[in-house]
């Protein structure tokens, strides 16, 4: 009985009961013009084609496109509407506008570093296509005067994240889009408290989808009352609405200015494997320090400053470059992180994971937990791997979403008969975003291979172009290949024959997913 009310009055509960209760009266209201059936035909009718007619004429990614056209059809009544309350992809024109004047006063911080960039001309002007791409269209500039340090497990970063959070003297930013009161969060949550309590400015953003189900609601009122100054992003309502397609799927740890993290984990005990969801949790990270910090902590001031409405003296939070780095590491090679918006019409992170595949000559490996893929990614894999790159992919055994995993396993056939080599990771699941380019390339990041990653959320990434951090990146690669299957077609035959029709009909609306 406990468990049943438990279930009955958690958050996700209620908000799945209003939202069903609004599209039941949406659906008697409709159903209510059934005396004027053909006048309402005609007019569901109009509506459905005038919007078919606007997806076709948007800019849209066309798998998109494809998905909502074959519903609009399937539904004429309904499709139209739904595609006017759940098809949107941005916040709206207001959230747009204000985002886009934060974006530009927080980007005429960072320098445009041309002098880097004609230091990378001069070793490959492969990599610096690449690399300006990142400064012009994500307008984030390279840097040379900063270490890398791959953490190849959600444990290693754990350990790292809290030697470097107890050492914070003047400012600690987090922005995470699952945060879990458990174990992990516990023993940060303590650090933060402490650090607030002797003067350290302590922020944290969260995702309130993200943390539906793992954060009381309004915990950001909890967190003040800590002594610690809190943002929600995007809030739920129990309101239809296609804004809630955006959420902030970054995870971000700044500690004053000389430090960062980034990479696949988010602040719960699966990511650590102090609980067990689907076998091994399989994560990576990244830490940073020096210069390129900088970029990301502009880029966690401007999602401050479009949340709270605060617009702070960025200056004050700059590094002072001149000051020692502490690391064991030798400053080597040239790392550019970057950020990915919806609420432009540039699809940053696909085109960095593009430019990564189509100028491969040697080897692509890759790390996703999903692998839900439009046409020109399908198209650049295959084509690469005909050309003799060799191409492999790791993704998990064990699913967290058994929907998107009949999904991933569509693309296998495809994939298989191009030389694509494909691993599951048989210990568990996989979440690691992870791309190995020709010993010279290295991405690690927030951004999943499917569509709402590349497309609706807010995402970040570290660019990395001839560091020995990538070396570590291809060792963990190697490393985890020894615990993976390798999949075959003759594995894929023996499938049985309801997955195959379930992943065909599921990979039309894989892009609604």
């Amino acid at each position: 009985m406990k468990l049943i009310k438990q279930f009955l009055f958690q958050r996700s509960t209620l908000l799945a009961v209003a939202i069903l209760a609004q599209l039941l009266v949406l659906i008697g209201v409709i159903s209510r013009f059934s005396d004027y059936f053909v006048i309402f035909y005609g007019l569901s009718i109009l509506i459905s084609i005038i919007v078919v007619l606007v997806i076709i004429n948007n800019n849209m990614n066309p798998a998109y496109k494809l998905a909502w056209i074959i519903a609009i059809l399937s539904f004429p009544i309904f499709g139209g509407l739904f595609y006017l309350l759940f098809g949107g992809k941005q916040l709206g024109k207001i959230s747009k506008k204000r985002m886009k004047s934060i974006s530009e006063d927080t980007q005429k911080l960072l320098t445009s570093q041309s002098l880097i960039l004609e230091e990378i001309k001069s070793q490959s002007k492969t990599a610096l296509n690449q690399s300006r791409y990142i400064r012009d269209y994500a307008n984030y500039p390279p840097y040379h005067n900063t270490t890398a340090e791959y953490l190849q497990s959600g444990e290693e970063k754990f350990v790292k994240l809290k030697e470097e959070l107890q050492k914070a003297q003047k400012y600690i930013f987090l922005e995470y889009f699952i945060i879990e009161e458990g174990e992990m969060w516990g023993e940060l949550l303590d650090i933060l408290v402490e650090k607030a309590a002797t003067g350290v400015e302590v922020r944290v953003i969260y995702d309130d989808l993200g943390c539906l189900d793992t954060l009381p609601y309004k915990y950001n009122k909890k967190l003040q009352r800590m002594g610690i100054k809190a943002a929600v992003f995007n809030p739920l309502m129990p309101i239809l609405s296609s804004k809630y397609n955006n959420r902030d799927h970054r995870k971000i740890a700044i500690i004053d200015g000389h430090t960062a993290f980034t990479g696949g984990v988010n602040l719960a005990d699966e990511y650590i494997n102090r609980v067990e969801k689907y076998g091994h949790w399989k994560d990576s990270a990244i830490m940073i320090k020096g210069e390129a910090v900088w970029s990301m902590t502009v880029m966690f001031l401007s999602m401050w400053h479009y949340l709270k409405g605060i617009k702070d003296d960025l200056e004050y939070f700059k590094y002072d470059t001149n000051a020692s780095i502490e690391s064991s590491k030798q400053k080597d090679g040239y790392i550019q992180p970057f950020a990915d918006s919806p609420l432009d019409d540039e699809a940053v992170g696909e085109v960095i994971y593009l430019n990564l595949i189509n100028k491969a000559e040697d080897y692509i490996y890759i790390t996703t937990p999903y692998l839900i893929l439009a046409n020109e990614m399908l198209t650049a894999l295959t084509s690469a791997a005909k050309a003799g790159v060799d191409v492999r992919i790791i993704t998990p055994y064990q699913a967290d979403k058994w929907y998107v995993h009949l999904v991933t396993r569509s693309y296998y056939q495809v994939l298989l008969e191009s030389g694509v080599r494909i691993y599951e990771y048989t210990p568990g699941f996989i979440h690691a975003k992870n791309y190995i380019v020709d010993d010279k390339y290295g991405v690690v990041g927030t951004i999943n291979m499917d569509y709402r990653s590349l497309y609706l959320h807010f995402e970040c990434g570290v660019w990395l172009y001839d560091c020995s951090t990538v070396f570590e990146m291809k060792d963990d690669f190697f490393s985890t290949l020894k615990v993976a299957k390798e999949i075959t077609e003759a594995d894929l035959a023996t499938d049985e024959w309801y997955k195959s029709l379930g992943s065909s009909i599921l990979r039309i609306f894989a892009p609604l997913m």
